[in-house]
Order: structure tokens, then sequence, then C-alpha cells
């Protein structure tokens, strides 16, 4: 059966104070409202991990660093690597996400690297997919996503692919006053997982987890994950007030 997960993306925001309040606020609703077959993760800056770790039950809510560098160590000054971060507690790390494509020129042969080193070191990486307006208005959506995955995560073997969650972005309904409905979001996740059936087998497919990373919050989570191929949520803006947060959680 496949994880629901719901993972929130702090971005960067929060000093480290205000993170380590967001974080103790996160896990006492959590404790209290979130039901226990849901997984809640919380992506934080890298400054915060350690202490976050410590804040929250880390056998209710995993941690996750929100990138890791494209190389296991050396003289790459400000990289954090992905050993580094296995080293202080968090057990998730996003990558791939539109905003590293898109304003640090990620690649996929750099996203490559991440994803292998992330396995490498015993993370389970939330690897973002997704198409900007462009891309969705020329009516290519469904071969542009598809094609993403195929420069990356689908070189990896069957084995390897299982350790990974998948989290489609569409990038044309973020910031854009455009809205992507329930129908859409659950159309562009049963075509990843089609084409996640055609690589790997249904098995893989049917235990793979994809999250929506649109425009989620508490008002839409229940339509949203009613879905049957949408099985959470990466969460942005919601996910910095611990009562949105947990609205969005029980929307399973």
């Amino acid at each position: 059966m496949r994880q629901k997960i719901v993972a929130g993306n702090w971005k960067c925001n929060t000093t480290l104070q205000e993170g380590i309040e967001l974080a103790k606020a996160v896990d006492a609703v959590v404790a209290k409202e979130a039901a226990s077959d849901v997984v809640v993760v919380v992506g934080t800056p890298f400054t915060h991990i350690t202490k976050v770790v410590e804040t929250v039950n880390t056998e209710r809510i995993g941690v996750a660093a929100q990138n890791c560098a494209a190389e296991a160590s050396g003289a790459f000054t400000g990289e954090v690597s992905a050993e580094m971060i296995k080293s202080t507690g968090a057990e998730y790390v996003i990558l791939g996400h539109s905003e590293r494509r898109e304003y640090y020129a990620e690649t996929s042969e750099i996203l490559n690297k991440k994803v292998a080193l992330a396995l490498a070191n015993g993370l389970t990486p939330i690897y973002c997919c997704g198409e900007a307006l462009d891309i969705r208005e020329a009516g290519t959506h469904n071969e542009f996503v598809v094609n993403q995955l195929e420069e990356t995560v689908f070189q990896l073997s069957a084995e390897d692919f299982k350790k990974i969650v998948i989290a489609y972005e569409p990038i044309w309904a973020i910031g854009t006053g455009k809205t992507a409905t329930s129908d859409q979001a659950q159309d562009m996740h049963a075509n990843i997982r089609a084409a996640i059936t055609a690589k790997f087998g249904e098995e893989v497919a049917e235990g793979t987890s994809i999250l929506y990373g649109g425009s989620c919050k508490p008002s839409n989570a229940k339509e949203l994950f009613a879905n049957k191929d949408v099985d959470g949520g990466l969460i942005g803006g919601a996910s910095l007030k611990a009562e949105d947060f947990i609205g969005i959680i029980n929307g399973f």
C-alpha cells in the first residue's frame, strides 16, 4: 500500500529561533490531531535541521533538507553533502524543486548525481517534476513531465526507484493567478503513474507515493487527496503555520 505523505517545505523562511518554535507547534498539533497512517515531513533550511530533529518526535515527524550537494565531499565551499545531511538525523531530502531548476540551473545531469548520493547515504529523495505555463498551454505537459523523469530517476534500478517519493509541481499554477483543478492534478498523477508502470512495472508504480506540489491548502486538501493517484502534498507557504499544516494533513 502506498504511503500517505504530507511534506512541508519551509523554503528560505524563518530564523533558527522561529524555526524551532514552528517545529514545536507542528509537533504538538501532529501529536494531538494527525491520523497515525499519514507520514508527516518538515523540510527545513540547513541551519535548522539538527535543532528541529532534536525538537520533534522523529518517530512521528520526518525531517528533510531542501537540497544537497552534487558531490560527495571536497573543495565546494558553501555546499552541504548528503552525508552531512544524514549525520544530522534527517531522513529526507527535496531534490529537483522547480526553484532550484530555474534559479540555480540544475540540470538532469546534476540531479542524477544528487539522487545517487542521497540514496547512497540512506536519505529518501522527494523528487520534484512539473511544467511551466508555456508547456501547459502548448498541450505537451504530459510528455514534458515524463521526459523529466526519464532523464533522471528512471535511470535508477527498480530497487532504488522504490526508495524515492515523487512530487508533481504545476509551476504554471503557482503564483500565476491560475489554479489547477483537482481533475488536472489527478490527470497528471495518473500520467506519471502510467509512465512508472511502463518503466518498472505495476507493482513498483502502485507502491510509489506521488505528492501534489501545487497550491494545496486546508480548503482544498480533501478534494485533492480524494483522487486515487494523489498520495499527499508537498506544501509551501501553508506549512509555515502549524494550524494550516494540520488542516492539510487532515485532508485524508
